[in-house]
């Protein structure tokens, strides 16, 4: 199996001059200067309104379910580098995270019954509207991914850490159905390190170079539509 190409994206591990540098010049744009945290406040504090009675029934489904809190924190790493706790529903079983896989595949027997729905649909991203209000996120960019991981981006691939990370990206509109992908393979953590995050941050990287209200948009929709219409698998992994 091999990653298709993906079109106008960097591959060549030239390196950037620091995280903080914003390609393109995206940073002194009216939209990603101020635009884009202004639309992340108000969306993410309409959200959080409006979704206060899901959480509360998607939280009571925890509970009544399963051992544990309802909640789920993990370190990420953000903007600039910086550690922060994303917050999840909780989909897996208490101490499920803590094995030292970074990684879910289809089938995995730490998801709980409940957590199954609440991953399909993408439920479990919501309590990040939280880390949106406090700073931590935006709606739109690039996944933080998890300390170990970053560690191992080369200097080019660091350039997704020049913005705040995001609930949605264009990656994970690609990678839709991952864990069904993670599951055909006899090594999971290596095809993941190997192809699909490298393929993943080049797809965010010219996700950072061009971003625009437009494009936030775009993801935005296309994102909440596909949390619901899921009957197209995705294309990102093909066999040779």
């Amino acid at each position: 199996m091999r990653l298709q190409s993906l079109e106008g994206a960097q591959h060549d591990g030239s390196p950037k001059d620091s995280t903080r540098e914003s390609a393109g010049g995206g940073s002194e744009r009216p939209y990603t200067k101020w635009g884009k945290r202004a639309l992340d406040v108000f969306c993410s504090s309409l959200g959080l309104l409006a979704l206060s009675p899901l959480f509360v029934l998607v939280a009571c489904c925890i509970k009544l379910t399963s051992r544990g809190s309802a909640l789920y924190r993990q370190t990420r790493i953000g903007l600039n580098g910086r550690p922060f706790q994303i917050l999840k529903f909780r989909s897996m079983v208490v101490d499920g995270g803590k094995g030292g896989q970074g990684i879910t595949v289809s089938g995995d027997g730490r998801v709980t019954p409940v957590g199954k729905v609440l991953r399909r649909h993408k439920i479990d991203e919501l309590p990040q509207l939280w880390n949106v209000l406090r700073g931590d996120m935006s709606l739109v960019g690039p996944r933080p991914e998890l300390p170990a991981y970053v560690a191992a981006y080369t200097a080019e691939q660091r350039g997704v850490l020049a913005v705040r990370p995001g609930i949605t990206d264009p990656a994970s509109l690609a990678y839709r159905y991952e864990e069904e992908i993670l599951a055909q393979h006899d090594n999971p953590e290596e095809l993941y390190r190997t192809q699909i995050l490298p393929d993943k941050l080049a797809r965010n990287l010219a996700y950072v170079h061009a971003m625009s209200l437009t494009s936030d948009l775009r993801l935005i929709f296309e994102t909440l539509a596909m949390s619901f219409l899921t009957s197209r698998k995705t294309q990102a992994l093909r066999s040779t």
